[in-house]
């Protein structure tokens, strides 16, 4: 049977809240990740990153924090997904190097994402925008997974309402600095099946050039 195409997995995905206890597979789970990590990111910091909780005990406290949601409880998998808002003060030189070896950016968009970008990144916290970039950087990496998920059928459930606080503490992070809780995704195997429940029609949320004109 062929996978499904992306057009496929967009219009099939559906959020559940009922999950079966069977575990994702290894294999499924680093392809899934991997798949992930392939979201675009502001300047290519990557200010992102994901811990896959599969621990019972772990999932119990996302739970908690979730206040009392159940979905990372009954799921086998819940990704929590981070927003790292202090990247950008990293050594980048890795990035500028698989950039370079990969051929994707010449010497002079390596310099100006070295010295433009990182002046971008500082006058954001400036702002204090540094928290929401990041975030956006993070969601859109869990966008990702939530279709890498249902091409390979399986089903998830993106939460938001936690205590930030206690979902640091449940991944055993809760001693850094510069983390910001973005999204939680709940993943696995369906125990129910979800009509689509319908959107709104184009014309409500799709406009031509101006806000509120037809396109």
């Amino acid at each position: 049977m062929a996978p499904p195409t992306v057009a496929e997995a967009i219009r099939h995905r559906r959020s559940v809240r009922r999950f079966r206890p069977d575990p994702v597979p290894e294999t499924l789970l680093h392809e899934l990740l991997e798949l992930t990590m392939e979201a675009p990111s502001s300047w290519n910091f990557q200010s992102r990153s994901v811990v896959a909780v599969r621990d019972p005990v772990a999932r119990e406290a996302l739970s908690r924090a979730a206040y009392g949601q159940r979905q990372p409880r009954e799921a086998p998998l819940t990704l929590v997904f981070l927003a790292e808002t202090g990247r950008w003060h990293e050594d980048l030189s890795g990035i500028y190097r698989a950039a370079r070896d990969n051929r994707a950016w010449d010497e002079d968009f390596v310099h100006a994402t070295a010295t433009s970008g990182i002046d971008f990144q500082r006058a954001l916290d400036a702002r204090g925008l540094g928290r929401e970039y990041a975030v956006k950087d993070a969601v859109i990496a869990a966008t990702h997974a939530m279709l890498a998920a249902s091409a390979a059928g399986l089903a998830s459930s993106p939460m938001n309402g936690w205590d930030e606080a206690q979902v640091l503490g449940a991944i055993g992070a809760d001693h850094r600095d510069g983390l910001a809780v973005a999204l939680l995704l709940s993943v696995g195997y369906p125990a129910e099946q979800h009509r689509h429940p319908g959107r709104l029609p184009l014309h409500r949320v799709a406009f031509g050039d101006r806000y509120g004109e037809s396109l």
